[in-house]
């Protein structure tokens, strides 16, 4: 896809709806709240977070 390339004249909005488009660009899950940031994916983690 040459992203390198492509993603410094893309818009965000447009980068946001390629990675919405294909799963596999986003290497790491980052989960975000208002007080903690989770990177990469630890079960108990996310389960702690979200439930």
């Amino acid at each position: 896809m040459k992203l390198k390339d492509r993603l410094p004249s893309m818009t965000e909005e447009e980068q946001l709806e390629l990675l919405a488009t294909d799963g596999m660009l986003v290497k790491r899950p980052i989960l975000v709240n208002e007080d903690m940031v989770l990177v990469g994916f630890k079960e108990k983690d996310w389960q702690d977070q979200l439930l």
